[in-house]
């Protein structure tokens, strides 16, 4: 078991359990904080968009095309901006950082 540090949308960090295997996503919903998912985890929407702390965001797979059309196309894009259902906890993740990003 690990830990994953959200920031949701109004400033508050949330200190959240993570566990081995389970998504970004999934991690952020089971703590109740706000992400739609609508797609359930598909990457085919982009209601689990999320900005990871740029210290952590080198460190990840890179976002594939699909992931990336979709984070460019909610008007919040960042360098750093994921799709909280393309990242699975490791514990190579344990201390990673995120804020939510605005819904649009």
């Amino acid at each position: 078991m690990g830990v994953i540090h959200a920031l949701d949308r109004d400033g508050v960090e949330h200190a959240l359990p993570a566990r081995e295997g389970l998504s970004l996503m999934e991690i952020l919903r089971n703590a109740g904080l706000p992400v739609e998912a609508t797609c359930g985890g598909q990457c085919i929407c982009s209601t689990c968009h999320v900005y990871i702390d740029p210290h952590w965001a080198d460190g990840l797979t890179p976002r594939t095309p699909t992931e990336q059309v979709l984070v460019e196309d909610t008007g919040h894009f960042r360098e750093t901006s994921r799709l909280a259902c393309q990242i699975e906890f490791s514990p190579e993740l344990d201390g990673l950082k995120l804020e939510l990003a605005p819904e649009y």
